[in-house]
């Protein structure tokens, strides 16, 4: 299947999930799992940031559209696409030639983790931050940043886990 066509399905897959059965699900206002955040994540390394930039706008603003939020998730989504080169460059060299999509298969399973975890953080705390707008409740906004990260985290693992090479 060509990297385009491939990339089209992922991201409607991934936002019809999130819309229709992530969204629902809310474990005492801490757990909100985003797993719509794999797209940015699986995009291939060379694709121009300015590409990453628009296609995470894209994805942002669809999800703001379904999950009535204004604007905070094409920011955080937005952030998330502008970070992720210097941080796939943090955890691992790429050759000059080569344009890997981030995955178990490319980056190690180790280097693969981290920058899962590292990014999830990342999104997860942007969203948090704006929603709340604040650090009067910083420990409270830190626990749902912390636990919705870990289910985030953990969905995202399982779902790269059942990709084959």
């Amino acid at each position: 299947m060509p990297v385009a066509l491939q990339n089209i399905f992922r991201f409607l897959l991934l936002v019809l999930i999130q819309v229709l059965v992530l969204n629902n699900i809310q474990f005492l206002g801490f757990i909100n799992p985003y797993i719509y955040i794999l797209f940015i994540l699986s995009l291939p390394v060379r694709l121009p940031r300015w590409a990453a930039l628009l296609l995470a706008f894209g994805l942002g603003l669809t999800i703001d559209i379904f999950s009535n939020t204004p604007g905070m998730h094409a920011f955080a989504s937005v952030m998330l696409a502008f970070l992720r080169n210097p941080v796939i460059n943090l955890f691992i060299s790429i050759d000059e030639g080569n344009n890997p999509t981030p995955s178990y298969y490319t980056f190690s399973v180790g280097t693969y983790v981290k920058y899962v975890v590292f990014m999830v953080f990342i999104h997860h705390f942007t969203l948090f931050f704006l929603e709340a707008f604040s650090f009067v409740h910083f420990w409270l906004m830190l626990a749902k940043i912390i636990l919705s990260s870990a289910v985030t985290i953990l969905l995202i693992l399982g779902i790269q886990s059942l990709n084959k090479k």
